[in-house]
């Protein structure tokens, strides 16, 4: 499955990497430059990452029987919605005011900058798959259980991509902004 989306494997270009040799990300939190915004920003990457392994998981727990379909039908409505949500808003927030502030603090990055902005033009088609196959299976279980269980392997297999989609795009995406957040002072 995760050959049917375009998830870009490799690692940003070095020279979109030239701050984080300057601003290691073990040295981040001690920074002073390093403010609550940006503190803010990485919890909700965190959040993201959260939340798309627990969808996965559960996902393994109602195949493995582990958990019966109404619970997991619940689970997937509120962190499924939960998570496309969140994602569609952060991405257009980051795609509208965040990237074209850190363009102009350094456009140096710009670059690097359209590569991210792809990516989440690429997540949203992962993302609107899921949201149809999260739909089937919550409707299924009060139609037909066995039926959404065999639906729930297609939202099993699209998890998997989030979560490798989000580990690829949130850590490149913290490496290239805070470097340049931290080298030029902002979001203070």
């Amino acid at each position: 499955m995760l050959d049917t989306y375009t998830i870009r494997q490799d690692e940003m270009p070095l020279e979109m990497r030239l701050l984080l040799d300057q601003y290691p990300r073990d040295a981040w939190d001690a920074h002073p430059g390093f403010k609550e915004k940006t503190r803010h920003w990485l919890g909700a990457h965190q959040m993201f990452r959260r939340v798309s392994e627990r969808l996965r998981l559960d996902a393994e727990a109602l195949l493995n029987k582990d958990m019966d379909l109404d619970g997991y039908a619940g689970r997937l409505s509120y962190y499924g919605g939960n998570l496309v949500g969140n994602l569609h808003g952060h991405h257009g927030w980051e795609d509208h005011s965040y990237f074209p502030e850190l363009s102009a603090a350094d456009p140096r990055f710009d670059a690097g900058l359209e590569v991210l902005e792809k990516d989440h033009a690429d997540l949203d088609i992962v993302l609107d798959d899921f949201t149809r196959q999260a739909n089937r299976v919550i409707k299924l279980a009060h139609l037909d259980e066995a039926q959404a269980r065999e639906e729930t392997a297609s939202v099993h297999q699209t998890s998997e991509v989030i979560e490798a989609f989000l580990k690829r795009h949130l850590g490149d995406e913290e490496e290239l902004a805070v470097p340049i957040i931290l080298h030029h002072r902002l979001r203070g």
